[in-house]
């Protein structure tokens, strides 16, 4: 495969070298922008990078085909290694999200520390003023109130009272809840979270309550389980989920950083024969990344295809979108999986973090009546509302693995990072 990038003031201008010099086949990888440095940085433009590939035998036949004088194409394209490119300094990331594929996710650095410690106590004052602002409203609706009822204007009723939720007596802890649940956390969760604080009294700072609050939620997201090599090969690794979460651009994610990082032997196989763009989408990565992929129609043709490549690594499996409802849909899936049982196997549940939580939870509770999963939640830039992660990891007991947030290849994607969800449920990091 030849992968290159191409650098111009605007996406359609990169996107018109790419084609120029790769063909009309050429894929585009991914589109970043990149804000000039310096101190002449106000005088200077943006510009886009934009990541390009296209498939050998494409490129030979477009050779073949060309006229004999080369076109005039003058950019900063040059062949990378998609390793590299992901990893370069001077772009700038659309959307920072857990670490990187293969880090240590158990070695902090000082500064990561020193940030997260700055964070919580920049929440700390935000709480204050809060309560500094509650406590005028208390008092003002308080003053009102007895203005009403002395004039006989207002007479108060119980039944009347409007319902809320159970109040601590403590103004902080009040108010990390009602942040919990802005961030949509479950009352019972975010009230559970509390409860198994040692200490939670008025007279404690409150950072040390968010600082508390913060190491519960780290602990309940538990271990993280990325993706990894069977003991045996080949390993077989499911993706499955209803229509439109983003199981293909997802499993094409960590084909590649399978691929490119670890330097595993990867096979690609398809069971969405409802979408022929899904086909032929994955059909795309599948010779960007020189890997083999197979269309699979019946368990029978799963236990051929997987023998045929009992050499490699990881067979990668896309399945159709089908609706948990469905009974006949579930019994297909699960015979499909069952016809593999012999090998090492894996299934992922993909689950988009916009649907509410109501619906995950009964997806997630269908799917594990039927086997084991890993959960991975896509689409985390279309929402701001992560409390259905904790939710969900804490209703179903499964593990957590990847979060995505964006359709480009292979990045927009990274291992589950526990600090930073639990930071941006506290309200940090926005």
């Amino acid at each position: 495969m030849i992968i290159k990038k191409y650098k111009a003031l605007t996406e359609k201008e990169a996107i018109l070298l790419a084609k120029e010099d790769l063909g009309p086949d050429a894929i585009v990888m991914n589109v970043k922008k990149i804000k000039p440095g310096g101190i002449m940085r106000l005088f200077k433009k943006s510009r886009v990078e934009l990541t390009a590939a296209i498939d050998d035998d494409m490129e030979e036949q477009a050779a073949t085909t060309a006229p004999a004088a080369a076109p005039s194409v003058k950019s900063d394209e040059q062949t990378i290694d998609l390793r590299q490119e992901r990893r370069g300094e001077s772009a700038e990331e659309p959307f920072l999200f857990g670490k990187a594929f293969g880090e240590n996710k158990d070695s902090y650095s000082e500064e990561a520390q020193n940030a997260i410690e700055e964070k919580i106590n920049s929440i700390a004052k935000l709480l204050e003023q809060q309560m500094q602002t509650q406590k005028s409203a208390e008092a003002s609706i308080k003053e009102a109130a007895n203005q009403a009822i002395s004039s006989g204007e207002a007479t108060v009723k119980a039944e009347e009272k409007k319902t809320e939720p159970e109040q601590s007596g403590n103004k902080v802890v009040d108010l990390v809840i009602k942040q919990l649940m802005d961030s949509e956390v479950s009352e019972a969760h975010a009230k559970e979270i509390i409860d198994e604080l040692t200490v939670k009294d008025d007279k404690q700072p409150i950072d040390n309550i968010l600082a508390n609050v913060y190491q519960k939620i780290v602990l309940k997201l538990g271990e993280i389980q990325p993706l990894t090599a069977g003991e045996k090969k080949p390993k077989v690794v499911f993706f499955v989920g209803n229509t439109g979460v983003g199981k293909t651009t997802t499993m094409a994610k960590l084909a590649s950083l399978c691929t490119l990082d670890m330097k595993l032997k990867c096979a690609m196989f398809s069971i969405d024969t409802y979408r022929i763009a899904a086909i032929e989408q994955l059909k795309t990565y599948a010779n960007i990344l020189s890997a083999p992929m197979e269309v699979v129609y019946t368990p029978e043709e799963m236990a051929q295809s997987v023998e045929k490549f009992k050499n490699y690594d990881l067979i990668l499996v896309d399945t159709a979108g089908r609706s948990h409802k469905s009974e006949e849909q579930k019994e297909d899936l699960k015979q499909i999986i069952d016809s593999v049982k012999e090998y090492e196997t894996e299934v992922f549940l993909v689950v988009s973090a916009t649907v509410k939580y109501a619906d995950l939870l009964s997806i997630a509770n269908t799917y594990g009546e039927l086997f084991d999963y890993n959960l991975i939640f896509t689409k985390l830039d279309e929402t701001n509302g992560l409390g259905s992660i904790l939710n969900l990891k804490l209703d179903t007991g499964k593990p957590l693995s990847y979060v995505t947030w964006g359709q480009n290849v292979p990045d927009d994607i990274g291992v589950l990072d526990p600090q930073i969800i639990a930071k941006k449920l506290l309200g940090g990091g926005k």
